[in-house]
């Protein structure tokens, strides 16, 4: 015997019975630390494909050389039906990037059941991270990739040679060059393993199979149940004796005419009056969640607390457009700091007071002829304030130059209309002695004026007539409003403070 063939028979025992904690011990060569499970610091190589792969990890999990519980407490016991369905999974990705939700949703396992089978293939030298998955706050958590890799333990148990082409490649980047003649058997049955699909593992029924004999309900004891006589699809044997009393088959004659009914009737599966009529409870919470809908100020507020709140009237029969009736009447409050609090204020005592139908309805009508008295106030406002800003003159901003604008209109109305500062003969050119204002007047006009000039506002002088502007402002500030206006349309000129 070659020193080949002795050392595949050493590493490669026959397949072994379920490991207990105090089982065969573990070659220490097998288990790979945490630091070593990277791809930079591995100490084996890149599987080609998915099929070498999985001959490596048949190898390793009939071997029996990985035992968990020697370097940890937690995990599973040893390789499993259920670590090789995930090793399949693994290597039908390429690249090898699965997320644990990927693995859950295809074994039916849990989180930690998926993380402890993982950690059981990267101890063995099986998978290494090529990058790890982050889980950070605020960010979609990433999964990690890993890269399928065949222990260097298993190319020395079946005397695999490997090279590499490259001088300057990595060391995980050896290829297979050839088998020994002794691991040639080994080699085949391990592909053999690794052809076929794993299937998931099938929980245990929690159905004991029928055993011994059974005494019916009388006392008397029956006899066992025969293992070849079975009398229905469901597997139930017969027996001698019944408790279900004697049955009868109907005559032919109705048979033949389908008018034998059964003696159970079964009952519906769906229901056939219309959706599910609601309980008390039901209620409750239906009319809550309709008033955190409807009601501004109970938005956020939990469910659950609104439908506590309105039990009595939910229970009287209200619904949300007499409980919206109601607060017309009693009147809501502008400012809301509890919501729930505030309704039920509100609430207290509303079912004896409208203990009617009739009178919640005048309630709703009052609230809706309430709703389209706003309506409608609303729609007039907003046509006035459209007709107000829509013209070409646009009032000033402060209230004394806007006084004095108004006052020098009226004056200027009675010149007009002939008042009582009209000259019938001679109309004087000086614009004081026209509107009867006096120089102060006409200083402090023209210096707000000027001010707002500066701060690149125009509307005082703007928004009068030109002749008007002229004889009021002079022609100076008027020809720098109209520079300004015209400049306040360009790109080039931009107003405001720094």
């Amino acid at each position: 015997m070659s020193a080949v063939t002795a050392l595949a028979a050493v590493m490669v025992p026959a397949p072994r019975p379920p490991v207990d904690d105090g089982a065969v011990g573990v070659l220490p060569q097998l288990f790979v630390p945490e630091a070593c499970q990277w791809l930079s610091t591995t100490a084996g190589r890149v599987a080609t494909d998915g099929y070498s792969w999985m001959q490596a990890v048949h190898w390793v999990a009939g071997s029996g050389l990985y035992q968990p519980r020697r370097h940890r407490s937690t995990g599973i016991r040893a390789f499993n039906a259920t670590t090789l369905h995930i090793a399949q999974l693994l290597a039908e990705l390429s690249p090898c990037f699965p997320g644990v939700i990927y693995l859950q949703r295809r074994t039916g396992l849990c989180e930690r059941t998926v993380e402890y089978h993982l950690a059981a293939l990267r101890e063995t030298g099986l998978l290494v991270y090529i990058s790890k998955g982050t889980r950070a706050r605020g960010k979609s958590a990433t999964a990690s990739e890993f890269a399928r890799m065949i222990p260097p333990e298993f190319d020395q148990a079946l005397g695999i040679r490997t090279k590499l082409r490259d001088d300057a490649a990595p060391a995980y980047t050896r290829v297979m060059t050839g088998v020994a003649d002794a691991g040639r058997e080994l080699m085949a049955k391990l592909g053999k393993k690794a052809s076929r699909k794993k299937r998931r593992p099938r929980k245990a029924s929690s159905k004991a199979p029928v055993k011994g004999v059974r005494k019916a309900a009388s006392g008397a004891s029956g006899t066992a149940v025969s293992g070849g006589s079975r009398c229905t699809p469901m597997q139930v044997g017969t027996s001698s004796s019944t408790t279900a009393g004697a049955t009868t088959s109907p005559p032919e004659n109705k048979l033949a005419s389908g008018e034998a009914t059964s003696p159970t009737p079964k009952k519906p599966n769906t229901p056939t009056g219309g959706p599910r009529k609601l309980n008390t409870i039901g209620r409750r919470y239906q009319l809550g969640r309709e008033l955190t809908q409807e009601l501004d100020w109970l938005r956020g507020c939990s469910v659950p607390r609104i439908a506590w709140v309105a039990r009595d009237v939910a229970d009287a029969g209200w619904t949300v457009a007499d409980v919206r009736g109601w607060l017309h009447m009693r009147g809501e409050a502008g400012r809301v700091r509890r919501g729930s609090g505030l309704l039920a204020v509100l609430l207290a005592g509303a079912e004896k007071i409208l203990d009617t139908p009739e009178k919640r309805a005048s309630a709703i009508e009052q609230w809706r002829g309430a709703q389209e008295a706003s309506r409608r106030h609303r729609i007039h406002q907003v046509r006035a304030r459209n007709e107000r800003f829509e013209g070409d003159w646009t009032a000033p901003a402060s209230h004394t130059v806007r006084r004095q604008v108004e006052a020098a209109f009226d004056q200027v109305r009675e010149t007009a209309t002939g008042g009582r500062h009209q000259h019938q003969d001679h109309v004087a050119d000086d614009p004081a002695a026209e509107l009867e204002l006096s120089e102060q007047a006409l200083a402090d006009l023209r210096a707000t004026a000027a001010g707002e000039l500066m701060g690149g506002e125009t509307t005082l002088i703007t928004s009068l007539e030109p002749d008007m502007a002229v004889r009021i402002f002079g022609a100076d500030l008027v020809r720098r409003a109209k520079r300004l206006a015209s400049g306040a349309r360009s790109t080039n000129m931009t107003y405001g403070r720094r």
